[in-house]
């Protein structure tokens, strides 16, 4: 992925990076879950526009949590209405419906929550990644993954959020030349077996969420800001093109804002469409 351009995704290697890759199997993820996914429908796809897309239009039918998978996404998207690129073996993309007490702005801080869900599994996997506000996997500073929480209302009132994620596993310098800026990748990934990674990714994140639906973003804030990426460091806030605000990143607080230390004092940012850019010394 490739926070703030155009193109904001998961690319990826030539096809044949796949050849040999054993399939995802929604079985052999299930087989691979701790008890708290055990109630998830795990569901893989060769191919499809968008697995957020694609659960959204499914949300006045869905009887419980749903994991959808893609080995590739045409029409995949992400915040802003950014692009999401995404080639079978280089990237693991999926989406996730699973629906919440409500009401709606009770969930604002879910996309932070989520942050913390993957980088605390991929930690655990030996792979440091920090986070960037609001929805941003960072390896080494650079973009490792992406996240993109949608919500609707199912024809009965139910409150639902699917929830979508792309991680790179493979960057080839051809296309990172192409997004034009620096993306990050993770070998050590690629070489798991895909379906015990996205069991344990899965695995944590029911874990979070159903934490998250009794409790809110508070019991989230203080794991975030341990994995604050830009903590202290020069930044703006910019939107649509202008500097809104600028300051020092100083985490966020129980409710997901972001805290921004500016010469005027503390200002708290709900995100919104607007992006944040560290600022070079």
């Amino acid at each position: 992925m490739s926070a703030g351009s155009n193109k904001e995704a998961v690319n990826s290697a030539p096809a044949t990076a796949s050849a040999s890759l054993p399939t995802l199997s929604g079985g052999a993820i299930a087989a691979g879950c701790a008890a708290s996914a055990s109630h998830v429908a795990i569901e893989v796809v060769a191919e499809t526009g968008s697995t957020n897309a694609d659960l959204l239009a499914r949300v006045d039918t869905l009887a419980g949590p749903v994991l959808l998978i893609a080995e590739a996404q045409t029409a995949g998207r992400g915040r802003a209405g950014r692009t999401w690129h995404s080639t079978p073996g280089a990237t693991l993309t999926f989406s996730l419906a699973w629906r919440f007490k409500g009401p709606l702005q009770r969930i604002a801080g879910l996309p932070l929550a989520v942050g913390v869900a993957l980088a605390e599994t991929l930690h655990a996997l030996s792979v440091p990644v920090q986070l960037k506000w609001p929805n941003d996997l960072l390896r080494d500073g650079k973009k490792l993954g992406g996240i993109l929480v949608e919500t609707q209302q199912s024809a009965g009132g139910e409150l639902w959020a699917v929830i979508g994620a792309g991680i790179n596993l493979v960057m080839p310098d051809e296309l990172e030349a192409q997004i034009g800026r620096a993306v990050a990748a993770a070998p050590w990934l690629a070489q798991m077996d895909r379906n015990a990674l996205m069991a344990a990714l899965l695995s944590r994140l029911a874990a979070v969420l159903a934490e998250f639906d009794d409790t809110g973003f508070a019991a989230f804030s203080g794991r975030w800001n341990r994995l604050h990426a830009w903590q202290g460091q020069p930044v703006c806030i910019v939107d649509h093109g202008a500097t809104l605000h600028s300051g020092r990143a100083a985490g966020v607080d129980d409710s997901g804002r972001l805290q921004l230390d500016t010469d005027a004092g503390r200002v708290h940012i709900l995100s919104g469409d607007v992006s944040l850019r560290r600022v070079d010394p």
